[in-house]
């Protein structure tokens, strides 16, 4: 990426104003205070102000509130004070600082943000969610009931509605969890969710999002080992978990990374995999399940980091994407911008689960053995009752009908199942067009590349022989000198011959004498 860096005194908004589509940003604000470098704390945007929570730094929790005003261009400090009526209430809480806490989850409810879970010094053997008043800038400890899960950390968080379902994590006794776990907002009532299906395997660091309103999305994370690159989905109706077939662009494993959803595209940066930052901004189409890489960054770069946050805003109905913070050898404090091209707006896809296709499958066997049964009965009641020989013509005629009914009923069910082929078959090469398209555009970047490249090395090239052409001239006119020298040189013998040598004078020893090399008198 060819770094671009923005500074001024407005505001975010007109600074980006000409920036180009798809490349990150610098963005430094017009102010000379900045908060400390920091990774794993937790960023939520609200309106025009990015909130940043916590962290941690050289083995330190953090427990600071950091704004940046888009408005102003400018950080700050917050300053919240506990509500007083809570304290009183809740022996629990000691002082009147925020807790200091990393690998914890931001997430915005009402005109609340709810901070959830969390590495801290406070000892609690359940997870802890915190209130956070944007109109009173107070906090209090809430207090919720039903199974709280285990204290953890590095967990995904995701609001659906008024649910909010939290997703593996680390305990603290270094316990990798798979188990998730559903805070009903408006009873703060926490529930095991029952699921069914393969879960994803126990994980931490790994992100979550939510396609149409219906389906929890997990991706990556880390165990003590390894990191993952997989894909899991969970439909929140049936409660079953799946894999989805992707396409496209290969991922490679990584764990600490960052998402956030736009439009149905679920961009994805940073994270490593315990051996090096992963450089690539990647996209999933969630409703096609197909990955593209949209740009990379080089080895050390604040983006390649682990820790960091990305969050979204909309300016002028125009989406932006915001990153702060991470580690990579280094704490990070800088804030970067992308401003995505605004893609076709994806119509969220339903996917069927195993469960539900099983379900439809058996409603259409009942149906099936239903109608067998009506069909014997009505054959039954015509042979037992001796009045419908008189109606053997009506009889007749709606046996005549059934059967027309029974081979309509057939014709339609083989359409409608050849429909859902050809509809299947449909959206196949509709994906592998979009996988071609999406591959041709990667390969004319890479030609282009190629290109700049080649007229580069032939400039280099003419450059070269120009250089080479000058030096054999010189060369020629070195061959010149030195037949002159060779000349001159037999002159100087001929005259040296002819001249008698003049008289030796006295040494007079000394350093000009050793540095001859004649011995002193």
């Amino acid at each position: 990426m060819g770094e671009q860096e923005l500074r001024g005194d407005s505001d975010i908004f007109t600074l980006l104003s000409t920036m180009p589509y798809d490349q990150w940003i610098l963005v430094n604000p017009s102010s000379s205070f900045r908060p400390s470098a920091r990774y794993k704390h937790s960023a939520e945007v609200v309106g025009d102000k990015l909130f940043v929570i916590g962290g941690s730094r050289n083995g330190r929790y953090l427990s600071d509130i950091q704004v940046l005003d888009f408005k102003s261009f400018k950080w700050s400090t917050v300053q919240l004070s506990v509500n007083q009526k809570h304290l009183e209430s809740d022996d629990s809480i000691s002082g009147q600082v925020f807790p200091a806490s990393a690998g914890h989850s931001l997430v915005k409810w009402e005109n609340k943000l709810l901070f959830v879970s969390g590495n801290s010094k406070m000892l609690s053997d359940t997870v802890r969610v915190y209130q956070i008043d944007l109109e009173t800038y107070t906090w209090s400890l809430v207090k919720t009931d039903g199974e709280a899960p285990i204290s953890r950390g590095g967990q995904s968080v995701t609001v659906v509605g008024s649910r909010l379902y939290m997703f593996g994590g680390e305990d603290n006794k270094r316990r990798l969890l798979n188990d998730l776990h559903i805070l009903d907002l408006e009873t703060m009532i926490w529930e095991v969710a029952q699921t069914m299906g393969k879960a994803p395997a126990p994980r931490y660091d790994h992100i979550a999002t939510v396609h149409a309103e219906q389906y929890l999305l997990i991706f990556g994370g880390s165990s003590q080992s390894t990191c993952f690159n997989d894909l899991h989905l969970l439909d929140l109706q049936t409660m079953e978990w799946s894999q989805p077939e992707t396409q496209g662009a290969y991922v490679t494993p990584r764990g600490g990374h960052a998402g956030t959803s736009i439009n149905g595209h679920w961009y994805i940066v940073g994270g490593g995999d315990n051996k090096s930052g992963t450089t690539e901004t990647i996209v999933l189409n969630t409703s096609k399940f197909v990955w593209s890489v949209l740009t990379t960054v080089t080895e050390r770069h604040p983006l390649a980091s682990e820790g960091l946050t990305l969050c979204s805003s909309t300016t002028n109905d125009e989406k932006l994407i915001i990153a702060f913070g991470g580690y990579n050898g280094n704490y990070n404090n800088e804030i970067f911008v992308m401003k995505p091209k605004q893609k076709d707006m994806v119509q969220p896809r339903l996917v069927q689960s195993p469960a539900a296709a099983a379900a439809a499958a058996s409603v259409t066997a009942a149906y099936a053995i239903a109608a067998a049964s009506d069909k014997k009965t009505v054959q039954a009641s015509a042979t037992e009752n001796p009045e419908t020989k008189n109606v053997q013509s009506e009889t007749s005629f709606v046996k005549e009908t059934a059967s027309r009914t029974d081979i309509l009923r057939e014709e339609n069910t083989s359409l409608v199942s050849k429909l859902a082929e050809i509809t299947a078959e449909n959206s196949k090469l509709m994906d592998k067009l979009d996988y071609a398209k999406s591959s041709h555009s990667e390969l004319t970047k890479e030609l282009q590349s190629v290109q700049s490249q080649l007229e580069a090395e032939t400039s280099r090239c003419t450059k070269l022989e120009t250089q080479i052409q000058s030096a054999q001239e010189k060369l020629s006119t070195t061959g010149s000198l030195e037949k002159d020298i060779e000349t001159l040189r037999r002159e100087i013998s001929q005259i040296d011959g002819k001249v008698p040598a003049a008289p030796q004078s006295q040494r007079s020893g000394g350093v000009w004498n050793w540095m001859a090399g004649s011995p002193q008198d």
